[in-house]
Formats: C-alpha cells, sequence, structure tokens
C-alpha cells in the first residue's frame, strides 16, 4: 500500500450522491484509502451495484436529501452499518437549470435545485450531526466536506440556479465550520471545475473548451482529479483545517 492508501484507515464514511460520477470516484478512492464507506442515492441500482463491487467495505442506502424522512431513515441505517460516523461528503446535487439564461428557469426547476443542493447539505448534515460529534468526544477527527463548485467563484452564465446554491454551499461551509468546531467537527468545501463525467454530459462543447483553453493546467479534469483533497480534509492530518474552500480545477480559478 501506498501511504494515501492508509490515509482514512478504519474510519467509518458517509457519502451522498455517491452512485455515479464524482460521488463514484470519492466512493472508489475512500475504499481504496482504507475507509469503511456507505454510499446514499436515490439511484438505488447503480448504487447497489457499485456497492457490490466495492465489497465488503462498502454498503448502499436509498437517501433522497432533499427529503427529511429519507434522510432520518438512511442516516440511521447507515451508521448502524459503519458502527458509527467519522466523516461525511455531501455531494448530491442536481443541475437541472443547465443551459438557460435568467428568465428562461421555471419556478419548480430552480425551487428543485434549491431543495437538493441547499436544502440537502443542511438536513444530512444535520442528521449526522451527533454521530460525527460522538466520534469526535472519542478522539476522532470527525469532518464533514461539502462538494462545491468553482462556477460560484467566477459566475457562470447560463446555469444560474445551480451557481446560487453552490455559493450557498460555500457560505453554509464558513458558517457550519463555526458551529460544529466546538464540537471537534471540521467542515471544508472543495470546489472542482468542469469534471469529464457521466453527469457533465449536457454541457455543451464550448464550455468545456472554454474551461480547457482558461485553465493553467490545460487537460480535461477526471473525477480522480478531485479524490486526493477529499481525502486529505477527511483524515485526521485535516482535524485542524476548517472554514476552508479549496478550487480543484487545474488552476481556472486560483485565490
Amino acid at each position: 500500500m501506498t501511504s494515501s492508501q492508509k490515509l482514512l484507515q478504519q474510519r467509518r464514511v458517509l457519502i451522498t450522491g455517491a452512485a455515479r460520477g464524482l460521488g463514484e470516484a470519492f466512493a472508489r478512492s475512500c475504499v481504496q484509502a482504507g475507509a469503511k464507506v456507505v454510499l446514499a442515492d436515490v439511484a438505488a441500482e447503480r448504487g447497489q451495484a457499485l456497492a457490490a463491487e466495492l465489497g465488503a467495505a462498502a454498503h448502499f442506502v436509498v437517501m433522497d436529501v432533499a427529503s427529511k424522512l429519507s434522510v432520518q431513515a438512511g442516516m440511521q441505517e447507515a451508521v448502524q452499518w459503519l458502527g458509527g460516523l467519522d466523516g461525511l461528503i455531501n455531494n448530491a446535487a442536481i443541475t437541472n437549470s443547465g443551459g438557460r439564461v435568467l428568465g428562461e428557469i421555471e419556478e419548480d426547476m430552480f425551487d428543485r435545485v434549491m431543495q437538493v443542493n441547499i436544502k440537502g447539505v443542511w438536513l444530512v448534515t444535520n442528521a449526522a450531526h451527533p454521530y460525527l460529534k460522538a466520534a469526535a468526544s472519542n478522539g476522532s477527527a470527525a469532518s464533514v466536506l461539502n462538494i462545491a463548485s468553482d462556477t460560484a467563484l467566477w459566475g457562470a452564465p447560463r446555469l444560474i440556479a445551480y451557481v446560487a446554491s453552490k455559493g450557498a454551499v460555500i457560505s453554509m461551509t464558513r458558517s457550519m465550520a463555526r458551529e460544529l468546531g466546538a464540537d471537534g467537527i471540521s467542515v471544508n468545501a472543495i470546489a472542482p471545475g468542469l469534471v469529464v463525467s457521466e453527469s457533465t454530459e449536457y454541457v455543451p462543447q464550448a464550455r468545456h473548451d472554454q474551461y480547457l483553453e482558461g485553465r493553467a493546467i490545460k487537460r480535461e479534469q477526471q473525477p480522480s482529479d478531485c479524490t486526493d483533497a477529499a481525502l486529505f480534509f477527511l483524515s485526521a492530518g485535516a482535524g485542524f483545517v476548517t472554514g476552508q474552500v479549496l478550487p480543484v480545477n487545474g488552476g481556472y480559478v486560483m485565490n
């Protein structure tokens, strides 16, 4: 094993939106790093298949992050299977207003993005809080990692609902860090750029070209480009890092 493969040894992690795209990449990397992982998603068939592929270190639960009842039931099952909780990745999100300008977005479409991308982060973190607090009180480096987006850092057009929701995730990260820090829980975020994955197939080629040209590192971004940053924030080594937002985008946006 490499040192990175040992980074999350014996840590217990829940990942939302874990059945595909970045969530799948996070799940694979966490298992490879030694973690015991619960994959949470509404896509039951895909999630179950991925958990089976990952083996004894992975388990799938159905969870609609926009539903309080679904989150509570999924969290209870997850914690029971894991035997506790050391880390949470709030990855579940939707982009169903992509490509539309301000006046073309329907109200129910806008609301759904907010329910999943903002309310979902609040509901899942709230449900995870007592278990993370218990882990921290027992000496674990308990952590929450929110998946934001660099679109909220540069103001991507024709994506306003998604951009607004990810801006809220960044703000929530900082507020949660101050609230949960007293319980020994760190809260951070990564802000990926345009990742080439199944979930971004709708993005026009012109936007891919824009990113490629504007990056300092001029290549397409893969899901695996985000995983090492996630592993760090979930590790004991990041226990004193909190309230931070890290762009992981090849230098398209620089802080």
